[in-house]
């Protein structure tokens, strides 16, 4: 299984506009962070987390074959606001959307042309399904189980697909879902920045505590803002296993 950093930055994207600051005028290409989302990949199975408003810039470079699931983590535009990019795709057939009640009505609401009763002609063919926390999902020789992070107060599906778990966008877990979490060898994890607390974010030392205490073999951070720091200054600061994630970063799991 292949997985496929497309965006590791947070809802401004890096270089944030307008910014002068160090991180935002950095020419190392590790600097440069679009929005959250991620490809999991087999030679037979291809799914996509979320498809934020970069996902056009984030898919280019990728080969174009079919898509056979969109997986929504939540109902935010940076992790929602490429859909109308997928109508490429759509010449392989109906695209399949899996969000939760929340983020299926925020989709319902973004995109209404597509699910009109008379659709404008070469809009996306999506087809919108609600999935529920813990109830098992199959694409292929793919097997996903959702499950539930806080983010703030609002709960948002993070996925385990394998030995892979993603999640971003998190504050708090409830232990009852770090079962899920059992066995993992690769995590996927936002940290924010080092430091000024957020109300609905992990900073880095969250992110780290919470990566120690699952266990994980590799451990990759995402969601990160120009707060952070230089891509190359924030490894060295890290812990053994566990490093900041950039965009077009492939791991094999």
């Amino acid at each position: 299984m292949k997985l496929t950093f497309l965006g590791t930055g947070t809802s401004c994207g890096v270089p944030v506009i307008g910014c002068q600051c160090e991180v935002c005028r950095s020419t190392d290409p590790h600097d440069k962070r679009t929005r959250c989302s991620v490809l999991v990949e087999t030679e037979q199975t291809r799914l996509l987390i979320d498809c934020g408003p970069d996902f056009r810039q984030q898919i280019l470079p990728q080969p174009f074959r079919k898509i056979d699931g969109i997986l929504i983590t939540h109902a935010h535009y940076d992790h929602m606001g490429g859909m109308d990019d997928i109508r490429p795709y759509c010449q392989f057939g109906e695209i399949n959307v899996y969000a939760d009640a929340q983020a299926r009505q925020g989709m319902l609401e973004m995109l209404p042309y597509c699910f009109a009763e008379h659709r404008y002609p070469g809009v996306p063919a999506i087809g919108l399904h609600e999935i529920k926390p813990h109830e098992r999902l199959s694409f292929g020789d793919l097997e996903v189980v959702p499950f539930v992070v806080m983010h703030g107060k609002l709960p948002i599906l993070a996925y385990r697909i394998g030995g892979l778990a993603y999640i971003t966008d998190m504050k708090t877990i409830d232990e009852c879902e770090m079962a899920y979490l059992q066995d993992v060898e690769v995590l996927v994890v936002n940290a924010l920045r080092f430091d000024k607390p957020h109300h609905s974010h992990q900073l880095v030392d969250d992110a780290i505590a919470f990566a120690q205490r699952v266990g994980a073999r590799e451990t990759y951070l995402i969601h990160s803002c120009h707060d952070i720091g230089l891509h190359a200054e924030v490894n060295k600061k890290l812990p053994a296993g566990i490093q900041l994630a950039y965009d077009g970063q492939i791991v094999e799991i």
